[in-house]
């Protein structure tokens, strides 16, 4: 039961480290007069309405530029897929082993054997016990 929940828990911890490290990340964060204003994840993050405000009063927004942004960016794994022939010999008999193994822990071979399948118990012709009148307890 504790190697069966061990093994979920650790399925779902490589499968979420598979995911985590394959997904490119984009961080975005928007200022304002030296303050963060918005921080988005995956997304553009809003501006603060300084922008649209400077060019309504037609001044030059390169010169007095108050908003900044700067984003972050982490890139994934591209390249995940290996080819089976990239692979030797070696690897390839160990991955097979490996394998094997691995399955073989999970299927259950133990067959209950009966000793006496062909020689049946004796029949009782008194049951003992009773007349005796000893019982365990």
């Amino acid at each position: 039961m504790m190697k069966s929940v061990a093994h979920q828990i650790w399925s779902v911890v490589m499968a979420v480290l598979v995911l985590f490290s394959t997904v490119s990340w984009t961080i975005e964060k928007h200022t304002c007069m030296g303050r963060v204003m918005d921080v988005a994840l995956f997304s553009k993050a809003q501006d603060c309405g300084m922008e649209a405000a400077m060019l309504m009063m037609e001044e030059d927004s390169d010169e007095n530029h108050c908003c900044g942004e700067e984003t972050l960016t982490i890139q994934g794994q591209d390249d995940l897929k290996i080819s089976f022939n990239d692979i030797t010999l070696d690897q390839q008999v160990f991955i097979a082993v490996f394998a094997k193994a691995y399955v073989a822990l999970f299927s259950s071979s133990e067959q209950q054997t009966n000793i006496n399948e062909y020689y049946p118990p004796p029949l009782l012709v008194r049951d003992i016990q009773l007349l005796d009148e000893t019982f365990l307890i």
